[in-house]
This record gives structure tokens, C-alpha cells and sequence, in this order.
């Protein structure tokens, strides 16, 4: 399949990858359509793929500076980045630092609940079963990722939770929550995907206000203009 006379490798709900210019990258399009709810509430929002991209472009700049290596080779343009073409592994990571969204309601704490601890969990990255939480023995069994790797993913990304949990509170965020991709490239482990208020709960650290895609599945309002209040203060850091 070709979109504007490129090869499509995968269409997601919020990005589009195409095949590199090697066979070792692929180019990374950010849309502008936003999704919650496995797709269910779709909608594009002007400049959404721009700031998401700007943002995690940011980030993963940060991260690779202080030793996390990711798929990122270089941005191409607003919405396009070269990145290393990884065997994504298809297991979620997910880190809690405060209790919010799914975890708030399926155990019944209420949101914005201080906790003990913070909460590593990974989930099956499948769209049609709905991402359901999935344990290292269920993954291991399922030959999705070894024990090794999981430890190592799991490490990781208590690391860039340290590190993106530090940035975001010099900017007055507080880092709530947020999910994580790894992939396979050569014999390596590597950050894959996106770091964006899409797939992270960010609030202001005086008002608690929402600065994420809660806002487009709350039908709060104003989604581009808090992502872009985000990429503000990221680079005024």
C-alpha cells in the first residue's frame, strides 16, 4: 500500500509509519486525529500530530542525553522523523506515580489518590482485546518476551520515569502516569513510539489542572491549546 507515493508499513490510530530509506529505518508521520476508547470517539483536532511530535521529539532528545537510547535518528520535518526501524515488542509498559484513569476505577481509589509506591505494570499491546493487563509468567508463556527482557523494559522505564518525572516538575507538571514502547534492534532494547500528553496523564502541579488527552475523552475542550501550554513550558525549561 503507498500513501502520497510511499510505502505504508502500519497505520495506527494517531501516526502512519512508512518505509525508510534503508531497510534498517522508517519514516514516522504524526497525525492529527485524536482516538480514546479503542477508536470508539475519533476526531481531528488542528495541529495535534505538531505538538505531539514536537513534544516527544523533546523528550526523547532529553532521554537519549542521559543514557536512554531510542529509536529517534533525526526529525525530518513538523510531523516526520527518521527512527530506527526495531521488532516492537508487543507488551505495554505502564508506570503510576498517582492514582488516575483505569487504575482509579478499577480499584476504586479516587483519583489523584497519593501512592505507597509507584505501580510498574505491562500490558498485551492489542487494540481488539482492549490492552488488557497481562503478568511476566502469561507473557513468558506466550514467547511475547523473555524474563531478561521484561526485567531490562521494566528497569528502563522506572529510569525515564526518574528522569521525565524531574523535567516536568522544573516546568510546574506533575508526571501522573504514562505507557511505554520497546522494540528489538540490533541485539538491543530501545524506546520506541511516542512520550506525548497522548500517552501520558500530565497535570499542573498547583491546580491539578489536565493537560493531556483526558481533555479530548472527558470532552473537556481546549486539547491542542493544553498540549501546546505542555510544549511551552518544555521549552522554556
Amino acid at each position: 500500500m503507498e500513501k502520497n507515493g510511499k510505502e505504508v508499513m502500519y497505520e495506527g490510530k494517531s501516526k502512519v509509519i512508512y518505509a525508510g530509506p534503508d531497510e534498517k529505518s522508517v519514516v514516522i508521520f504524526y497525525k492529527d486525529t485524536a482516538t480514546a476508547f479503542n477508536g470508539e470517539k475519533k476526531e481531528d483536532l488542528n495541529d495535534k500530530g505538531k505538538l505531539n511530535a514536537a513534544i516527544s521529539n523533546l523528550l526523547y532528545d532529553y532521554l537519549s542525553q542521559n543514557g536512554i537510547e531510542t529509536h529517534l535518528i533525526e526529525v525530518i520535518d513538523e510531523t516526520k522523523v527518521l527512527a530506527k526501524k526495531a521488532e516492537i515488542v508487543m507488551v505495554e509498559v505502564i508506570v503510576r506515580n498517582v492514582a488516575a484513569g483505569s487504575f482509579s476505577k478499577k480499584y476504586g481509589v479516587a483519583e489523584g489518590s497519593k501512592l505507597n509506591n509507584i505501580v510498574a505494570e505491562f500490558s498485551l499491546k492489542d487494540d481488539e482485546l482492549g490492552d488488557p493487563m497481562i503478568n511476566i509468567s502469561q507473557i513468558t508463556a506466550l514467547g511475547i518476551a523473555t524474563k531478561e527482557e521484561l526485567k531490562e523494559m521494566e528497569e528502563k522505564t522506572l529510569r525515564i520515569n526518574d528522569l521525565l518525572s524531574e523535567l516536568f516538575r522544573k516546568v510546574g507538571i506533575k508526571l501522573v502516569d504514562f505507557k511505554l514502547e520497546f522494540g528489538r534492534f540490533d541485539g538491543k532494547l530501545i524506546l520506541c513510539d511516542e512520550i506525548s500528553p497522548d500517552s501520558c496523564r500530565l497535570w499542573d502541579l498547583e491546580t491539578n489542572e489536565k493537560l493531556d488527552k483526558d481533555r479530548f475523552r472527558r470532552n473537556m475542550g481546549n486539547v491542542p491549546e493544553s498540549y501546546q501550554e505542555v510544549l511551552t513550558r518544555l521549552l522554556n525549561v
